[in-house]
Order: structure tokens, then sequence, then C-alpha cells
């Protein structure tokens, strides 16, 4: 019988997720169906009971539900649990196992297409909100010289540092105190591209063979990257890779395989 998965949110026609995973099952000769899910804002719990009861084995979660899903959650990854959403829902009888796997997402980039790897680097995140939490530990897992945390509301910089301390070499902050620093690896993690601005960096912050990552995808990422390679970036990237291989971590959660991220990100490029 071919087995049923969904991504869930609210909007959903703009996404991706049927067209990837669709092309991870051909990929694989995996028998299932990929469907999308417009959940009404406040019936999330409904939608996915219903899905369930339709013989529906696992979810991707997209705004605004991440944080209803960790709550519905009845056990929850360390990365869930620290990342305080869940993006990734699988269910087996009456448990609901519960994973984030933005930050696996993007370490795959990084590492598997890109090349880059972290041990030893110093490490920029822009931004304090969802989307950082959500790539912090798997970042420090991948042993930086020093995770560097950014945001215009210096407190949730802050806070973030606190969270994740226990983790590794993580500092959180203001712009202003990022002069006279480089970094090896910057992410944006903000959404001043969906308003086109830019968060307001230094001057010299890019270290020498540094790369800009920007985790949206896009026309949206375009500022950021030009403003990077104008700095003295490397190498830029967008955050289609991530997205791709973040649904691959999903892939793998609920089939026990791996596929390859490569042709899907061309596959998406080319429209």
């Amino acid at each position: 019988m071919t087995d049923l998965y969904a991504v869930i949110g609210n909007p959903i026609a703009h996404s991706k997720s049927p067209r990837i995973h669709a092309e991870f099952a051909r990929q694989l000769g995996e028998d299932l169906r990929y469907e999308a899910i417009l959940a009404p804002r406040d019936a999330f719990a409904a939608a996915v009971s219903a899905f369930r009861a339709a013989g529906g084995r696992g979810l991707n979660v997209t705004v605004p539900f991440k944080l209803e899903a960790f709550e519905l959650a009845t056990e929850r990854t360390e990365r869930a649990v620290q990342a305080q959403a869940v993006n990734t829902l699988s269910f087996d009888g009456a448990a609901v196992f519960g994973d984030n796997t933005d930050g696996a997402g993007l370490i795959a980039d990084l590492r598997d297409r890109l090349g880059f790897a972290i041990r030893g680097k110093r490490v920029l995140i822009m931004g304090a909100g969802g989307a950082a939490r959500g790539v912090i530990l798997p970042l420090l897992a991948q042993e930086p010289a020093a995770l560097s945390i950014a945001n215009r509301t210096v407190e949730r910089a802050l806070a973030l540092e606190r969270q994740f301390a226990a983790f590794g070499p993580v500092r959180g902050g203001g712009y202003a105190e990022l002069g006279g620093h480089a970094f090896h690896l910057v992410v944006n993690a903000t959404s001043a591209g969906l308003a086109g601005e830019l968060p307001p960096l230094p001057r010299g912050i890019f270290a020498p063979g540094s790369l800009a990552y920007d985790m949206t995808y896009g026309e949206d990422s375009t500022r950021f990257l030009a403003h990077a390679r104008a700095e003295g970036a490397a190498q830029v990237a967008d955050g289609l890779g991530m997205l791709v291989a973040q649904a691959a971590e999903s892939f793998f959660i609920w089939r026990g395989r791996r596929p390859d991220i490569r042709p899907v990100i061309d596959l998406l490029r080319a429209g």
C-alpha cells in the first residue's frame, strides 16, 4: 500500500516540498504519496488528527505551526528541544515523534554540497529568532572555534548565548560589537532580505576564504549575498540547498534512506 506523507502550513500553495519529496521517492524507488495540506490557523491539531486517521505516516510542518507541532509531539529530539520548534512529525501508534531538521539541512548543504568544514572556524549568525535557534546546536556540534550571534535587539542574542552556552563556545551581542572581528562563515538568519534590507554589519567581517550563507533563497537573498561578495566573501550561497537537505533529513527519518540532494537542487534551480 502506498504510504502517505504531507507538508502542512498556512499558506501552503508556494511550498516546494511536494515536488522535492516526489523526486526523492522517484530517485530511490519508494512507494509513497506526498501532499500539501492547508490547515486553518486555529485548527492545526484537528488537521493533524484527520491526516493520521486517513493513514498518514509523517508530516513536514511549516509556518505558522512549528510551535504547535512541538507541543503536539509526545517524543522530541534534543535538537527539537533546543530549537523549541518541530518541523518534522512521524507517527507510530499513539506516539508522535517530533524533530527539527533545519540545522541538519544547513550542515549537510555546507559540508556535502559546498565543501565547507566548520571545525575550528569562526562562525557568525545574524539574527536571534526561530531560524537562528534551529541551527545553533547543529553548528556547535561541528566544533567551531567560536560562534557569535548578532541581533538588533541585543537581549535576544544574549538569551541564546545563555541557552546554548553548555554546548560550545557561543557569544551573543549587537552588531556594533562585531567591529574588528572576522569570520569564516557568516549566516544570515534574519528576515531583512524579505524587506529589501541589510543587517548593519561593520566593515571587515569576512575573513579570507570566507563563505556567506543566506538561509532564504531566490531574490530575497540577493542583496545580502551581493553585499557579502563586495565586502570580500570568497563564496556565497543561498538557502535552497538547505531547504532540500532538511527535506532529505525528514525523508531519512521516515524511510531510513538518504536521497541525493544535488539533482533535486538542480531541478529546482531550472524552474
